[in-house]
């Protein structure tokens, strides 16, 4: 059972930060590809950002340079965290997993079997 639980949402004013945390076993972020996607109202789900077993990470290029997506295995956590946030950049977020295989990139989202329930962030302009 692959359960991962999303944190950190709120709301913040256009150019402020906030970082969303992920949950899941040891194993899952150890080994398993972990991904943010996110969801604005009245659009569609969109993969936001990636990184694989080794660490090799991978952004959109609607957050390259302001999201950073890490992970602290002895903590059993993902983490994304979001500067210079935009009123675009408001969405529920999601984090997803995907069991080891030769890819690991947010641009396929049905790669992804592995969700969470999705954290809110809004931001205000």
């Amino acid at each position: 059972q692959v359960q991962l639980v999303e944190s950190g949402g709120g709301s913040v004013q256009a150019g402020g930060s906030l970082t969303l945390s992920c949950t899941a076993s040891a194993y899952i972020i150890s080994t398993y590809c972990m991904s943010w996607f996110r969801q604005a109202p009245g659009k569609e789900r969109e993969g936001v950002s990636s990184i694989d077993s080794n660490g090799s990470t991978s952004y959109a290029d609607s957050v390259k340079g302001r999201f950073t997506i890490s992970k602290d295995n002895a903590k059993n956590t993902l983490y994304l965290q979001m500067d210079s946030l935009e009123a675009e950049d408001t969405a529920l977020y999601y984090c997803a997993a995907d069991s080891p295989s030769r890819r690991c990139t947010w641009y396929y989202e049905t790669d992804f079997g592995y969700w969470g329930q999705g954290t809110q962030v809004t931001v205000s302009s």
